[in-house]
């Protein structure tokens, strides 16, 4: 992983010596992607700035990389895996200089142009300077892992890994762009199938598009734009389905095999599931002595997580690391400020916390480490939401068909009071679908939906979370030719092949225990523990004062488009225990939107600001579930004189099947038997009777309802009051 930043004219004039100043600044400004070296360059109209991270070749891999004769320039952030390959098929004669994994990018561009990137494979930002044709290449790899964004004007255009760097320069406009971001789906949750472009949350900055190479001509700036790869969308009938498993199972194999190639120490987060799971029993062949590290919160104890890792690290003698993320942890105003601005997102919550945590834990233990290879990317072209949104996978295409009929009423907004089940009533041409969006292929256009989200949300988080601690994230499961072969399986396949990630588990689920092969997909922290999570933003929304609510509403643009009222008594309704709504998240992003604006204007710097004490790890002396189950869930003894009380939206309601649902905020909870001692106490309930009169009214002792109990109280669906 590398720190890349740039500064070229585009009216034909050299830059200056005053220019270095600004280079510097840079190049300090990326440091942190890249403390081990710095190299800066002026020359003519273009100025570069190059922080490393060394993982491959520590000795012998300093940019920029020249060509032999002075004529290209490039510094590139990222690795190429096949570049030994690549070397390989070069035209006879040709010598590389170096040990670096991106010098044959040098050549394929000397060789291809603009095509360069066609059989490259890895993850990879460039900037290549053409001195003789006088213009600036600037690409991405398929999926955006590694960032790069820019802004320009008639005379100039400066680049960056980070945006926070395009700052330094006087003339990048310093704005939060409010109307793009509360416009973004995704923000809100909003379960769209949509053509928008990637949103950098910052006005006038853009992002070069994933896949895509861009040549910035340096006398008048005029781009032109070159695709170098696209989603597949031609099944192939050609392969049986058994051929897709094994073709599968050799890709990803490969595809570990590559992630895991570094001269530097490599980690591994491991969640106990079949993703993370499998990436460890590929890599551990390789990886000598690797260290895990799981995340270890009321949240993962209560999904099975931190069981599951524990016990497959135990099972294969690895090191395993429970971090531990207390009961009542709360980052403090400033830490998570920081966080933010590290991360350049309003998308912050308690995923990408974690995993922040998760890496500054690992490089204090392991300084040398340099890199952490991640099970992330699976579900989201395997068909691992499919079991999340319908008993079989027609039921599953059923919800994505309504979800693609929602967007066309954002397409047609004369329409949208036909949106909800009367909608159902009109055609897609009534809906305005154009071109593949509106394609019969549902399942298709979820996948390319899906594409735009991992570059908006799954790969920008990653990378900024490690490169926060020097580290660069590894995603084996964006190898394109793996989601190459997933989007082609033809429709008729799909039930036997994608339905809760067949494929996977058919292609390489031998090589982990049954137990984990067969696991059911679970939420990092959604699910019955996410009161954990959510409780921690409550209490951070709330805490020193409602300090970054205020700051929030106090930002430049907050006051045209946040209701301070509104977000005040939203925060009073999560504080009387609504801490399970899913809007606690959204209005957490709406205060990351208004700390966004507040340090565009402030640019403060990272190393300024206070990251907080690095979190500890649960050293286990036995059995794991149950010392953590006494840290996060103590066995309570129950005060027989305070009263009980339901929640607001509590509902029990009977049936004609005998069974009683538990309904809360509008959702079904539970199904509880008619005649079950719960059910009993649960109707005794009044909110004025102590809980020794409801036991002895129901006729039911207390231990044989204390589990429930306690469930119901951490699910904020009941309480006591003394």
């Amino acid at each position: 992983m590398c720190g890349l930043a740039g500064f070229a004219r585009l009216d034909g004039q050299s830059l200056g010596p005053e220019y270095d100043a600004l280079l510097t600044d840079f190049a300090d400004l990326l440091h942190h992607r890249g403390p081990d070296e710095r190299e800066l360059l002026r020359s003519g109209p273009v100025g570069l700035a190059f922080t490393r991270l060394s993982l491959v070749n520590p000795q012998d891999g300093t940019q920029p990389l020249v060509s032999d004769d002075g004529n290209l320039v490039l510094i590139a952030n990222g690795e190429v895996y096949n570049h030994k390959e690549l070397a390989a098929g070069l035209p006879s004669g040709t010598r590389l200089r170096t040990g670096s994994d991106c010098e044959v990018l040098l050549h394929l561009y000397r060789q291809h142009g603009l095509d360069f990137l066609r059989d490259v494979r890895g993850m990879f930002a460039i900037i290549l300077w053409d001195r003789t044709r006088e213009q600036l290449v600037l690409a991405r790899d398929r999926f955006g892992i590694k960032p790069l964004y820019y802004h320009r004007s008639a005379e100039r255009i400066v680049l960056s890994s980070e945006i926070k760097a395009l700052f330094a320069d006087p003339a990048t406009p310093r704005r939060f762009a409010w109307e793009k971001a509360l416009a973004t789906p995704a923000v809100a949750a909003a379960p769209r199938f949509g053509a928008e472009h990637m949103c950098t949350w910052f006005e006038g900055v853009e992002s070069v598009p994933a896949a895509t190479v861009l040549r910035v001509d340096l006398r008048g700036g005029r781009t032109t734009e070159h695709r170098y790869w696209e989603l597949p969308t031609e099944p192939d009938e050609s392969t049986s389905a058994e051929g897709f498993v094994e073709r599968y199972a050799e890709l990803l194999e490969t595809s570990v095999r590559d992630c895991a190639t570094a001269d530097t120490e490599l980690g591994l987060f491991l969640s106990g599931g079949i993703d993370s799971s499998i990436v460890l029993a590929l890599a551990r062949t390789q990886v000598e002595d690797i260290h895990t590290f799981t995340a270890l919160s009321g949240a993962t104890l209560a999904n099975g997580d931190a069981e599951h890792a524990g016990w497959l690290s135990r099972q294969w003698n690895v090191h395993n690391h429970q971090v531990l993320f207390e009961p009542g942890l709360t980052p403090t105003p400033e830490e998570w400020r920081r966080l933010v601005w590290l991360t350049e997102s309003p998308m912050v919550g308690p995923e990408v916390y974690y995993k922040h945590e998760l890496h500054r834990f690992a490089r204090q233990l392991r300084p040398q480490l340099r890199g952490m290879l991640l099970g992330a990317a699976s579900d989201e072209f395997n068909g691992g939401y499919s079991h999340d949104m319908g008993e079989d996978w027609g039921d599953f295409v059923s919800g994505l068909d309504g979800m693609r009929r929602a967007t066309g009423f954002d397409r047609q907004p004369f329409l949208r009071h036909w949106c909800d089940e009367n909608g159902s009533f009109l055609s897609d041409e009534a809906l305005n679908f154009p071109g593949s969006e509106g394609s019969a292929d549902v399942y298709a256009s979820y996948v390319l939906s899906e594409y735009r989200k991992v570059q908006q949300y799954n790969v920008w988080h990653e990378d900024r979370t490690a490169a926060g601690s020097g580290v660069e994230a590894r995603v084996p499961f964006l190898d394109h030719r793996i989601v190459e072969l997933t989007s082609s399986i033809p429709g008729h396949m799909r039930p036997r092949l994608l339905w809760d990630k067949r494929i996977l588990r058919d292609a390489v689920g031998s090589l982990v225990p049954r137990r984990i092969a067969e696991r059911p997909k679970v939420p990092f922290f959604y699910g019955s523990g996410t009161h954990h999570a959510y409780g921690m933003l409550v209490r951070l929304m709330n805490g020193n004062g409602r300090e970054l609510v205020e700051r929030a509403l106090a930002a430049p643009g907050a006051d045209a488009w946040l209701d301070a009222g509104r977000i005040h008594r939203r925060l009073d309704d999560f504080a009387d225990g609504a801490s399970d709504s899913p809007s606690v998240e959204l209005l957490m992003r709406v205060v990351n939107m208004g700390l966004l604006a507040e340090m565009a204007t402030t640019t403060p710097r990272l190393e300024s600001m206070d990251a907080g004490a690095v979190p500890s790890e649960l050293r286990v002396r036995g059995d794991l579930v149950a010392e953590a189950q006494e840290l996060f869930e103590p066995r309570r003894s129950h005060d027989l004189t305070a009263v009980p009380v339901t929640a607001k939206e509590f509902l029990l309601l009977s049936h004609p099947d005998g069974d009683w649902y538990l309904a809360n905020d509008g959702q079904i909870e539970f199904v509880l038997e008619a005649d079950s001692p719960i059910v009993r106490v649960l109707r005794r309930i009044d909110g004025t009777s102590t809980l020794a009169t409801v036991l002895s009214g129901a006729e039911v002792p207390l231990d044989a309802v204390e589990e429930e109990l306690n469930m119901l109280v951490d699910q904020r669906i009941l309480l006591f009051v003394a």
